[in-house]
């Protein structure tokens, strides 16, 4: 049986694009599970500000992002205009029946095509890039809309604070960067070893406010 993992996304975020165009890189036996969750939602439970809502990490955020996708090989464009509302987007990864094929092609025009998915004309034209034309008014079904709430409502019972994040047996791995440590305590018994428990349980020293 494959090793299922749980990945909670946000169209939104260059990060989750550039690590989902890695998943073909992953050892056989891993099944990778999507789960489109509203980025937003999160930080505001978390009580946090997003990368791109401060100045001066908004412009590192995006050449950051440009960097690891060309020192990765992986064809990148920025949107026109970021952030940009994801909802739409998102609720179609689910309407598409929600299989990593169907996230990808999503992904792809949005970053690997640098096209814009937030305006009328701009979803249009994304549900008719991936094949599915009937997504401007199947997006807007009750039950598409019940399965985006609770995959983000699932994330944050799971204590998922940004995307994208994997989630395998309790653990939850955060950032495309986080993809080597993710297959290393999935290989080894890392988390186990006692520096990473001492490190895992240290004592707050001192709160703001």
């Amino acid at each position: 049986m494959p090793d299922t993992v749980d990945w909670f996304f946000d169209v939104v975020s260059p990060f989750a694009y550039l690590q989902l165009e890695q998943f073909d890189k992953l050892p056989a036996g891993i099944a990778i599970r999507p789960r489109p969750v509203v980025l937003g939602a999160i930080l505001n439970h978390c009580g946090q500000k997003g990368p791109a809502e401060i100045g001066s990490k908004r412009a590192f955020t995006y050449r950051h992002a440009l960097f690891r996708a060309q020192q990765l090989g992986i064809a990148f464009r920025m949107p026109p205009a970021h952030p940009f509302n994801p909802i739409k987007a998102l609720r179609l990864t689910i309407a598409t029946g929600g299989s990593l094929d169907a996230v990808r092609a999503v992904f792809r025009h949005i970053w690997r095509d640098g096209h814009d998915v937030a305006s009328p004309e701009g979803f249009a034209a994304l549900c008719d890039a991936v094949g599915f034309p009937e997504g401007r008014t199947a997006v807007e079904q009750p039950a598409v809309k019940d399965a985006l709430r609770h995959h983000t409502d699932e994330a944050i019972a799971l204590g998922v604070f940004g995307v994208p994040t994997l989630a395998h047996k309790g653990e939850l791995f955060w950032g495309e960067d986080a993809t080597a440590l993710f297959l290393q305590c999935l290989e080894t018994d890392w988390l186990d070893t006692p520096e990473v428990r001492r490190v895992s349980s240290l004592p707050i020293g001192i709160q703001r406010g």
